[in-house]
């Protein structure tokens, strides 16, 4: 399967568990301090291409260097890490859950699931976590596929 439809898959399975109103998978790029949108259910207002810097927050060391699932049930608890937050909300998103994928102890990209206030339970976190753990395979499998220049 292609990074593409690996990820389409896992977009597929979220949505069909809990909805997934805004689905993105992210791949990291450690040496070079850099991070891409590898797959975008909104390829409009969030495309694939290029690069972003890491950064460096309480966000990124919760999930990227602890490898913690983060979760926002409402905009402000989100709004101070995603410079993108009103975007997110004009696409009906008030609420956020970011999975860590790792690969030996490293976090080397999340899966990104957003949807109205509210959405994130303590159950459907546990459920979407699940699905993440259970797809870690073929995810690594396209993450290494995925290319992380920046013009691409």
């Amino acid at each position: 399967m292609t990074p593409d439809e690996v990820f389409a898959a896992l977009h597929r399975e979220a949505d069909a568990i809990c909805g997934a109103r805004l689905f993105t998978v992210t791949v990291l790029d450690r040496k070079a301090n850099l991070a891409r949108r590898a797959y975008s259910s909104h390829p409009s207002d969030y495309p694939v291409t290029g690069t972003k810097p890491m950064g460096s927050n309480d966000w990124t060391e919760k999930v990227l260097e602890h490898g913690e699932t983060f979760v926002a049930n409402q905009t402000a608890e989100f709004s101070r890490y995603f410079v993108d937050y009103e975007l997110i909300n004009e696409l009906g998103c008030e609420a956020a859950v970011n999975i860590p994928v790792s690969k030996e102890g490293l976090v080397v990209g999340t899966v990104n699931i957003l949807d109205k206030a509210g959405h994130f339970t303590q159950q459907r976190v546990t459920v979407l976590k699940q699905m993440v753990a259970d797809a870690q395979t073929g995810l690594l499998a396209a993450f290494d596929d995925v290319q992380l220049e920046e013009n691409i």
